[in-house]
This record gives C-alpha cells, sequence and structure tokens, in this order.
C-alpha cells in the first residue's frame, strides 16, 4: 500500500468555481473587479459566465488563483 503524501499546492482539489465564490464572498463582485478588471467580473457579473470566460482564458484564471493566494495570506495573517 503506497499512499502518496499530501500536495503543498493551496490549490489541489480546489474547483475554479470554489476559487471565485470565495473571492467573491471576500471581496464581493465591485471588489473583485477593482482587483482583476475583467469585463466578466464588471458588468452583469455572475458566476456562470465568469466560469466560461476563465475557463477559456488562461492569462485571466492565473490572475484569479494568484489573487485567490494573495487572500488566503492576509487571512492567515490576519488570524495570527
Amino acid at each position: 500500500m503506497s499512499s502518496t503524501p499530501p500536495s503543498a499546492d493551496p490549490l489541489h482539489r480546489l474547483t475554479l468555481e470554489a476559487i471565485v465564490t470565495a473571492l467573491v464572498t471576500q471581496y464581493g463582485w465591485p471588489g473583485l473587479g477593482e482587483r482583476i478588471a475583467i469585463r466578466c467580473f464588471l458588468v452583469d457579473p455572475s458566476i456562470k459566465s465568469s466560469l466560461k470566460f476563465l475557463r477559456r482564458t488562461p492569462w485571466a484564471r492565473a490572475k484569479v488563483e494568484s489573487l485567490y493566494l494573495l487572500m488566503l495570506r492576509d487571512l492567515r495573517r490576519n488570524a495570527s
């Protein structure tokens, strides 16, 4: 029996939907649009439309994932 060690990647096993939902919960749509100025966050935003865009646009997805990691770091820092 070989077990794989847990991943050190904080994004491991997280869906893009979970990431976007957490960011919207933390910042709201206006705050998310200020931090990442892309149309799907600024004009009539929804989880569904954002996911559709982010799945087709690697650079935007990378920005969202980076902001999520920054949010996690800030939350950990503030909890200490």
